[in-house]
């Protein structure tokens, strides 16, 4: 049974990372749609359903596989947004962040060191601020 099926998936895409999020959103929405009881929601999880078969099973590799780069990058564009702000965030623990009043380049300065001078490395602008 399993050559069989090995056989029959030969020359076809298959899964992939695209696949997986949107098989997960289809259950997600079944799940939702458990408390809405709304008719167009068992709609769109039953597209939903079909494309990720018809993903899996079509022997158009190269159309599925570029619309997996597609979702990777949008993906990952949306991870470093986050990812950098979550690491921003912690910085502000430790650092002050301000900004040169005359090229406008931000200035990462520690926590309590008092009021200090501080000087622009981008148009070396010196000016006065608490830290």
């Amino acid at each position: 049974m399993r050559e069989r099926f090995t056989r029959f998936m030969m020359g076809r895409y298959g899964t992939d990372e695209f696949s997986k999020f949107l098989l997960g959103a289809a259950v997600v929405l079944m799940v939702l749609n458990l408390f809405l009881r709304f008719g167009l929601l068992n709609t769109l999880v039953l597209v939903l359903l079909i494309y990720v078969y018809f993903r899996m099973f079509s022997r158009n590799v190269q159309k599925r596989y570029q619309e997996n780069m597609k979702y990777l990058q949008i993906k990952g564009r949306i991870t470093s947004f986050f990812q950098k702000e979550k690491r921003m965030a912690g910085d502000r623990k430790v650092n002050h962040i301000y900004k040169c009043p005359n090229c406008k380049q931000k200035i990462r300065v520690p926590r309590g060191k008092g009021k200090i001078c501080i000087t622009c490395p981008k148009c070396r602008t010196e000016f006065t601020k608490k830290s």
